[in-house]
Parts: structure tokens; C-alpha cells; sequence
């Protein structure tokens, strides 16, 4: 008869196997993050604290990534999984869900910081994930991930935990006060955005912009636009006189380039970083550097820079 020990020595075996050597020590990766910008957040939180391992990768679509085996096996033996939720991660949330079937805390995020409901479009009515364009929102994150990771992973020190978390959530805010004044000078007939879908909900209702349409009327980029949601669109465009399409930077700009082309206007399409971080020589490495460059875009074009 097989052993316990035996059996949990195959399945790392297999684990190896199937996904490669980690990159850190299984009996050092303690935190599993789904998404990179939450990642970040949580990397700031802990330091060196705990080993942190975020399964997407920069410059990535949150909607569509998926995990090899290796990362798998990460997500059901962690001390703490984080995830974004509120069904952003689509081709990672059964593996939560599994983990958490076994035991494994696991911390819904966007959840727990009173998130909106979307508008209007496809999903009208369901919760939006993406929160982190609220900076405010993020420093209710930064306190409920604090309390999560000192109750759930062994060995960190809680004062240091705590210390870091408010160096952080004042960053974080000092953010939130320099945004503010940033997009209040927008004038009034130029303060709306189109997007490549529905993704700046909460970034519009903190800083008083409108979203008056996306090329995508849906929360997922896995979505696809009908003819009539185009043409509404184009009307929007038209009668706004939009100056500017914000496309994602993961996402091929060709629908939003189409739909300019279609409105007969002059519209300029815009890269943001709006749901994934970019790697570490890009322009948006950070949570902080990818709310400032998109603040700088938007209030760039919005303002005829």
C-alpha cells in the first residue's frame, strides 16, 4: 500500500514533470495571485515577508490567461490564494474554486470593496470587476489583503505586515488626491471616454467622466460586437464629438482603428493599461505607474494634448 508520503512525493513528481521546476521553492511560495496588478498590490503589501507567485503574466488579457500544471498545483497548495473575482478571471477561476473546495483561504477581492454594477450593455446588472481604477477602492484592498495574509500565511511578522500596508495605502491615496486634481481640469464638453469594452466604470464615476459607449458593449473582451451596437456607437462618437477611442494594450486596436474609420471623424486610437500591467521595462510596471499613464493618456486626449 501506497504511503501518504509516497503519494505526495509522486504527485510533485508529476507536477515537475508536467510544468518545469518552479522558480521559487514550494515550501517558500506562500501567497498565489491570479492577476498581476493585484500581484503588485499584494508584493508591496508583504516584501519580503512571504514569497508571492502571480500566475498572469505582464501585458496580458485577465479574461482569457491560463495556468500550466505547475500552476495549478501552486493555486491548491498556497497559504493564501487572492483573486481579483466577480468573474474576471475566466480560465482561472475553476482552479480557485477547486482549491478552495479543499481547504485553501482563498480572498475574493473585488467582492469585498463595494463594487459597482454595470450600466448598461450585455452585463447590465452584473458586478464589475474592475475596481483597481479607483484608487480609493484599492486602499479598502490594501487593509483587507493586510488582515488576510497575517491571518492566513505562517511565519510573517503582522507589525511589519501592517507597517508596510499603510506606507502603501498612503501612496495609494496620495494617488487618489494628485488624479483628482489631474482630471478636474478636463473641460466639461470633453470629459467623456470610448472604450475597447466596459472597463472604466469605476475610474469614470470617482473623477466625474462618462463612458458613453464601448466598441465592446460587455465586461469581457471575450465578447464580441453586433452591427447595431457599432453603429450606436458611431452615433455616440458623433454626437460627443469624441476626440479619442481608448483601446486596451493587450488587445488588437483594429476593431476600435474600424469604427473610427466608420464615423467618418477624426478619432485617435489610445493604448492603456487598463487590466494588465506591462513587464518591467514598460511603461506601466506598477499599479501607481499604470494609473499615471493612463491618467496622462486620457487627459491628453481628452484635452486636445
Amino acid at each position: 500500500m501506497r504511503t501518504p508520503k509516497l503519494l505526495a512525493a509522486l504527485a510533485a513528481a508529476a507536477v515537475l514533470l508536467a510544468g518545469g521546476a518552479a522558480c521559487t521553492s514550494p515550501e517558500r511560495t506562500r501567497i498565489v495571485v491570479t492577476t498581476n496588478i493585484l500581484g503588485d498590490v499584494v508584493a508591496e503589501i508583504v516584501g519580503d515577508q512571504a514569497e508571492v507567485s502571480v500566475l498572469m503574466k505582464p501585458n496580458s488579457d485577465p479574461h482569457s490567461f491560463a495556468i500550466s500544471a505547475r500552476e495549478a498545483h501552486a493555486v491548491q497548495t498556497a497559504d493564501l490564494v487572492v483573486y481579483n473575482g466577480l468573474g474576471l478571471e475566466e480560465g482561472v477561476l475553476h482552479h480557485v474554486a477547486a482549491a478552495k473546495a479543499q481547504g485553501v483561504p482563498t480572498v475574493e477581492v473585488g467582492a469585498r470593496v463595494d463594487p459597482m454594477q454595470y450600466r448598461d450593455g450585455d452585463a447590465a446588472g452584473l458586478p464589475d470587476p474592475h475596481f483597481w481604477t479607483d484608487p480609493a477602492r484599492v486602499v479598502t484592498a490594501v487593509r483587507l489583503l493586510t488582515e488576510e495574509i497575517i491571518n492566513h500565511v505562517d511565519g510573517v511578522d503582522a507589525g511589519t505586515i501592517r507597517q508596510r500596508a499603510e506606507s502603501y495605502a498612503g501612496e495609494v491615496s496620495d494617488l487618489d488626491a494628485e488624479l483628482t486634481r489631474r482630471f478636474a481640469a478636463i473641460p466639461a464638453q470633453r470629459r467623456v471616454l470610448v472604450t475597447n469594452h466596459h472597463v472604466f466604470g469605476y475610474l469614470a464615476e470617482r473623477y466625474d467622466l462618462s463612458v458613453v459607449g464601448a466598441i465592446i458593449p460587455s465586461g469581457t473582451t471575450l465578447a464580441s460586437p453586433s452591427a447595431s451596437d457599432l453603429a450606436s456607437l458611431v452615433t455616440a462618437i458623433r454626437t460627443h464629438q469624441v476626440p479619442a477611442v481608448f483601446a486596451d494594450t493587450a488587445q488588437p486596436a483594429r476593431l476600435a482603428e474600424v469604427l473610427a474609420a466608420e464615423a467618418g471623424i477624426a478619432v485617435r486610437v489610445v493604448g492603456l493599461y487598463s487590466e494588465s500591467l506591462s513587464d518591467a521595462d514598460g511603461d506601466a510596471p506598477s499599479y501607481l505607474d499604470m494609473m499615471r499613464f493612463n491618467t496622462e493618456a486620457i487627459i491628453g486626449s481628452l484635452s486636445g494634448g
